[in-house]
C-alpha cells in the first residue's frame, strides 16, 4: 500500500505488529510532480528518492524517469519475500529493463533514470535494513541518543558551494552550473550509489540486521526533510534534527524545513536546488513509546 499524504502526517498502528506504530509525511515540493515514493506494507516500509536523468527523460507513459525509477522500486520491494538487499539487486535491473523498453542506452548516462532507498522490515526483535543514496536512516534509542544507519553523503556541496559564491546571472542553477551538475551525476556508482540500472550500483548498497534492544524510534526519510545548510560543506546539525522530531515528531522538522526554505526565496543563503523539494518520511515508534529523553522538556 502506498500513503501520499500531501500536506499531512498520519499516524496508524502497524496490523501484523501491534508494538509498532507509523507516522508518516509525502508532500510534493515546488516542482513539477512528486519524485518521491513512500511505501507502507505490513512489517515493510520504504522511502524512495526519484531523480530524472538530466536530458528530462520521460517514460513511454508520460511520467518523469525519476518517479519511473522510485515507483519500480518500491512496487519490487513491496512483493519480494527474500532479503532486502535481493529487491534492490531486482529493482536495479527492472529499472535498466525499463530503460531499454524506452531506448534509452545503457552508456549514456546522463539519460539514465535514478533513485536512492531506505528500506526496513520490521521482526519481534530486531528490523532488517537496506539503503542507497542520500536517503537517511536515523534511530533514537531510550537513552537519548541518537544514530545513523546511513552515511550522510557529500555528493551536491562542491556544486552548491560555486551557487552560493557565483554571482546572480539570473539564470537557475540547473542552467548556470549545468557542466558540473553533469560531472557530479556521473559519479553515480562511482563515488556514491543509486540504483539506474547500472550493476556497479550494487557495491554501494548498504544492508543487514539491527537489535531493536534500546531502540525508541527508527526515521527514514528522503533529503527532502534534511535541515537546511548555510555553509553546503558543513555535516548536519543531527542533534537539532533528533530535537526537533521529539518535540513534535516529523511534522515539527517539516514545518522548520518548510519555513527556513520560504525565507530564502532566490536558494542562495542555504543553497539548494530548488524553493521546496519532495519529502517523504517514515517515522516508526516502538513499543508504543517515544525515547523518555524526549519528554523531558530540558532534553529537547
Amino acid at each position: 500500500m502506498y500513503l501520499s499524504t500531501d500536506q499531512f502526517a498520519t499516524s496508524f498502528p502497524v496490523a501484523s505488529s501491534p508494538s509498532f506504530t507509523m507516522t508518516t509525511i509525502h508532500e510534493q515540493g515546488s516542482g513539477s510532480c512528486n519524485e518521491d515514493v513512500l511505501l507502507s506494507e505490513g512489517n515493510l516500509c520504504g522511502v524512495f528518492d526519484g531523480a530524472t536523468s538530466l536530458e528530462k527523460s520521460y517514460a513511454r507513459n508520460g511520467i518523469s524517469g525519476g518517479f519511473q525509477a522510485a515507483s519500480i522500486a518500491a512496487e519490487t520491494f513491496r512483493h519480494h519475500v527474500g532479503p532486502l538487499a535481493q529487491a534492490a539487486e531486482v529493482a536495479n535491473y527492472r529499472i535498466r529493463t525499463a530503460q531499454g523498453h524506452d531506448r534509452i542506452p545503457s552508456d549514456q548516462r546522463l539519460r539514465l533514470w535514478s533513485t536512492s532507498l531506505a528500506a526496513i522490515r520490521l521482526h519481534g526483535s530486531s528490523f532488517e535494513y537496506c539503503h542507497t543514496g542520500d536517503c537517511m536512516i536515523m534511530l533514537l534509542h531510550h537513552d537519548g541518543s541518537h544514530s545513523l544507519l546511513s552515511p550522510e553523503l557529500d555528493i551536491d556541496s562542491e556544486t552548491l558551494t560555486l551557487w552560493q559564491q557565483s554571482p546572480d546571472s539570473g539564470q537557475p542553477i540547473h542552467s548556470q552550473l549545468a557542466e558540473q551538475i553533469a560531472k557530479v551525476r556521473l559519479q553515480m556508482n562511482v563515488s556514491y550509489g543509486v540504483l539506474n540500472g547500472e550493476p556497479e550500483a550494487m557495491s554501494f548498497l548498504r544492508h543487514g540486521h539491527h537489535s531493536l534492544a534500546g531502540v525508541a524510534d527508527i526515521l527514514l526519510f528522503t533529503d527532502g526533510l534534511m535541515l537546511p545548510k548555510a555553509d553546503p560543506t558543513g555535516v548536519t546539525d543531527w542533534q537539532s534534527f533528533a530535537d526537533m522530531y521529539c518535540r513534535g515528531g516529523l511534522s515539527a522538522i517539516r514545518n522548520h524545513v518548510r519555513t527556513v526554505q520560504q525565507r530564502d526565496p532566490v536558494c542562495r543563503c542555504y543553497p539548494r536546488f530548488k524553493m521546496h523539494d519532495d519529502i517523504a518520511a517514515i517515522a516508526i515508534t516502538v513499543d508504543g513509546g517515544a525515547s523518555p529523553e524526549c519528554k523531558l522538556p530540558q532534553s529537547c
